[in-house]
């Protein structure tokens, strides 16, 4: 479908990470007005009439206007990082740009609209803004991948590895040319280790006559059916409709359509705490500009491996020592008031009958947060699974990913396991060769 002819030209793509700090200070809640000029700026350097990366005059004019729209807002934004950061970016962008801080800036642009005459079909829904539709020319159909984060917190990638994670505090699941989405882990008890998603954001960049930018956010006791400017859909572009919010249980279950990069989401309120789930094609999955500077990105790196827990080590030692005297041994403390392991067990296998990588994860939370809801953010987040994932044989996972040692961290596929063979067996045999 050609998928980088607008967003594969943003500013973006220079700096992929400026976005998850500015969403996370929406311009309704603060006098600081960077949100605005952060937008602005994406207006000015995405879609067909972007100027392209190595066009600097006009590039160099949008920064400049940037540079501006930052200093006007300076007096209500000294406190505020994501202010802080996009004035470094700024710089910096310059910098590789070979900007001057003096010349023209440039005026924002009007909204092109198709020519009056088009067909109803265009006018209403553009094909470009139909991702399966633009493959009827195509004999491969996209093939699609799922993401999941929920519980204590649980994660499962892109790659079907499962992984139980600390990432206290702010955390980006994606960060591509089209999407960002970033969640914010908070303690469930105070002391304890065990921590799940008390925030989340996702920002569905500017697309062409697709959609305009949109931010939805939601948090603890707050999962609102519409994005934060109150709208349901992409805007006012021809095309807006091929992004949509739909309200499936008033305050506990959310479906966000995003058809022009052929993505749903799905976004639950558990108890007090949040889930998240994806199916999103590889092509956007992996539409990221620079994989050299790409920024970490759990849904498709996984967890740096300083920040995994082996929740089946901490399984095998409850169920031979009981839940009440693993605080000392375990990786993630127990709550001070848990189910006894037989109980916990028992709760879990109602709602999970296969002993999957899903049923440990429900036992898992439960002995560390001794709260029952976890039980069913674990059964939502498998039913989800069913509802996304591509491919039915990979619905239950059975064995926990163990990472390599560095790999993990630097954020690098892991080695295929033929390949890791036979490198253990070249090294073997070195003595003899050598």
């Amino acid at each position: 479908m050609g998928m980088g002819r607008g967003a594969g030209r943003s500013a973006l793509g220079f700096w992929p990470t400026l976005a998850f700090l500015l969403c996370s200070f929406p311009a309704a809640t603060s006098p600081c007005k960077i949100l605005k000029c952060n937008s602005e700026f994406w207006s000015a350097t995405s879609g067909s009439h972007a100027p392209a990366s190595d066009d600097t005059p006009e590039f160099c004019a949008a920064l400049r206007s940037y540079a501006l729209c930052t200093r006007r807002t300076a007096r209500t934004c000294r406190g505020d990082l994501a202010y802080h950061s996009a004035v470094h970016g700024i710089e910096d962008l310059m910098s590789q740009h070979n900007c001057s801080k003096d010349g023209p800036t440039s005026q924002p642009r009007l909204r092109t609209l198709p020519p009056v005459g088009d067909s109803q079909e265009r006018s209403d829904s553009p094909e470009i803004c139909h991702y399966e539709k633009s493959f009827h020319k195509h004999s491969a159909t996209p093939n699609y991948t799922h993401c999941g984060l929920f519980g204590d917190p649980h994660l499962r990638t892109f790659t079907d590895r499962f992984q139980t994670c600390k990432v206290q505090g702010a955390w980006p699941l994606i960060d591509n040319n089209y999407l960002n989405v970033q969640v914010t882990n908070t303690p469930v008890l105070p002391g304890s280790a065990a921590t799940a998603t008390s925030k989340l954001t996702i920002i569905f960049k500017n697309f062409q006559e697709c959609v305009d930018q949109k931010v939805y956010q939601a948090e603890m006791d707050e999962l609102p059916a519409a994005f934060v400017d109150g709208s349901k859909n992409g805007g006012d572009k021809h095309g807006a409709n091929s992004l949509k919010i739909t309200e499936k249980v008033s305050g506990q279950h959310v479906e966000i359509q995003a058809k022009y990069i052929g993505t749903t989401i799905v976004v639950r309120q558990v108890g007090r705490y949040l889930t998240f789930a994806v199916r999103m094609p590889e092509e956007v999955v992996n539409a990221v500009e620079d994989w050299d500077s790409q920024g970490l990105y759990l849904c498709l790196r996984g967890c740096p491996l300083n920040q995994q827990i082996d929740f089946q080590a901490f399984h095998t030692n409850a169920e031979g020592t009981g839940a009440r005297r693993l605080a000392a041994a375990s990786p993630a403390p127990t709550a001070p008031e848990t189910f006894p392991y037989e109980t916990a067990v028992a709760k879990c296998k109602e709602k999970l009958p296969v002993e999957d990588l899903y049923y440990q994860a429900c036992i898992f939370d439960l002995l560390t947060t001794g709260d029952v809801n976890f039980t069913l953010a674990a059964y939502y987040a498998l039913e989800d699974v069913k509802m996304l994932h591509s491919n039915k044989d990979k619905l239950h996972l059975y064995e926990r990913t163990r990472d390599l040692p560095g790999r993990a961290a630097a954020g690098l596929p892991l080695a295929p396991r033929p390949l890791l063979g036979a490198l253990v067996l070249l090294l073997a045999l070195l003595p003899v060769f050598c």
